[in-house]
């Protein structure tokens, strides 16, 4: 079991201010895994200032020599790959394949994204006489969650620490062991003291003191739109920028002329990483005359979705995160059977064969209706909603029925159809025919799904402000 009870401020490994044993669990085992500390308001304090004494260096510190950095930094992450897939493994509950795939390779793949878009990124511009300036905006809090962790850690450190911010980073206390290797991994690449911070607590604790604090000038925050909500509120008192990526309730909307494969990519997309992503499809949304079939597919597609162990490899899907998480699950699944909706696979329970571990039934909806409450809240787990539409002006309606805006997905091989329906959700991101975004595409939301974007120059403007400046020469 990994003992981790250190913070790392200033450039090395520190003692908590007062030891606060918190047990890192294995969600297949229900087992600890790891020990960490939770820190108090000394130990945010101390990080704060480390990373506000080393601001003005690092933003002055050239492009080319934080881009070598940063490129360092990539290759001692794919070296120690294996590692980093094993902490995700136990932490979070990825299968060993997923971890070491997915979940680690998410993070390269945004890091690359990343340098690609500096290459192209001007940090000044002239506008007539005016000179345009892109600058840092200073220390950043970046608050991460636990379901994809260096996807969501390397979305916040790597185009802050690209653009001059210095940053405390406060991971998930839930999957805390990954950033705890990455910490690792910014002091083995040589990053200077104070530009990098980590310190571990819950949003209670060090995720408050981190959004209230005077010297924090920004909030990054991933997860739950209940917890934007209370740190967007505990910003407020000194103005710091805010930028919130939350949660969602995808629509697929599946049109009748759609390729024969759209609904089981769409059972198998919304079941990935346990149904564990903001961006699931958890919504499908499909035209009358192709419900019936498509009630057949999602079935047989979700029986043959395996559940097992996070130490073999295989396609097969691992438990959800916590008891926490396991119980929501269940008693949404509950209330959808409750409220009159029909379990066609899946359902109550564990699967077959297993009691031990955090492990839910990959379960799908039929005869699901606008009013219930698996429709409209965010389920986080192998949940399917399937509901069927008349027109295409219902279909789009529905989709929009929702007070989240983040993916929404659309199938058909009308080319016309698919544009003109993506035009008219509203959601930050619309994903058509089991096309996946682009690298450096901005990954981001409406209404209650957030107000940043994250990925390519997108994301390095999150962590800027924008400064004119008249009366000087331009040459």
């Amino acid at each position: 079991m990994l003992e981790k009870r250190q913070f790392y401020i200033d450039g090395q490994w520190v003692d908590p201010a007062i030891p606060n044993d918190f047990h890192v669990i294995d969600p297949a085992t229900e087992e600890a895994c790891g020990v960490i500390s939770l820190g108090e308001q000394a130990d945010t304090d101390a990080a704060v200032s480390a990373a506000r004494n080393s601001f003005q260096s690092w933003a002055n510190t050239p492009l080319d020599q934080r881009v070598a950095l940063i490129k360092k930094l990539g290759d001692i992450y794919s070296a120690r790959r294996d590692e980093m897939a094993e902490a995700i493994r136990a932490e979070m509950g990825a299968p060993i394949d997923l971890a070491r795939n997915s979940q680690w390779g998410a993070g390269g793949w945004h890091l690359s994204g990343f340098l690609q878009a500096l290459e192209k990124f001007d940090f000044e511009q002239k506008m007539d006489a005016d000179r345009i300036r892109t600058e840092p905006i200073g220390v950043c809090a970046l608050i991460t969650p636990w379901n994809w962790p260096m996807n969501q850690v390397v979305l916040k450190a790597i185009p802050a620490l690209a653009v001059g911010c210095t940053m405390v980073l406060k991971p998930s206390e839930i999957a805390p062991l990954s950033s705890l290797l990455f910490a690792e991994m910014v002091h083995e690449a040589g990053f200077p003291a104070g530009v990098f911070n980590l310190v571990n607590g819950d949003g209670a604790g060090v995720g408050s003191q981190l959004s209230a604090h005077p010297d924090v000038d920004m909030v990054s925050f991933t997860g739950s739109t209940r917890a934007g909500i209370a740190i967007t509120k505990a910003a407020a008192d000194s103005l710091k920028r805010v930028s919130l990526e939350l949660g969602g309730k995808g629509a697929n909307v599946i049109f009748a002329d759609a390729d024969e494969k759209a609904v089981k990519r769409g059972v198998i997309h919304c079941m990935n990483n346990s149904g564990q992503s903001c961006n699931a499809p958890t919504r499908m949304i499909v035209e009358r005359s192709a419900y019936p079939h498509a009630l057949e597919v999602a079935k047989a597609t979700a029986l043959a979705t395996e559940v097992g162990p996070t130490t073999e490899s295989g396609r097969h899907i691992g438990p959800v995160v916590s008891e926490t998480q396991f119980n929501k699950i269940q008693g949404l699944i509950e209330t959808g059977i409750r409220e009159g909706a029909t379990v066609i696979a899946g359902g109550l329970g564990r699967p077959e064969g297993m009691n031990k571990g955090y492990f839910v039934r990959p379960t799908v909806f039929a005869d699901v209706t606008p009013e219930m409450t698996i429709y409209r809240e965010e389920i986080f787990g192998p949940v399917l909603s399937i509901i069927p539409f008349d027109t295409e002006e219902q279909a789009i309606a529905m989709a929009n029925d929702t007070v989240y805006g983040l993916t929404n997905y659309i199938q058909t091989d009308d080319d016309e159809k698919r544009l003109r329906v993506a035009r008219q959700v509203r959601s930050g991101m619309v994903e058509t025919n089991g096309v996946g975004r682009v690298q450096g595409s901005p990954f981001g939301g409406y209404k209650q799904s957030g107000n940043g974007r994250e990925g390519g120059k997108w994301g390095l403007e999150e962590f800027c402000e924008v400064k004119a400046i008249s009366g000087v020469p331009i040459g």
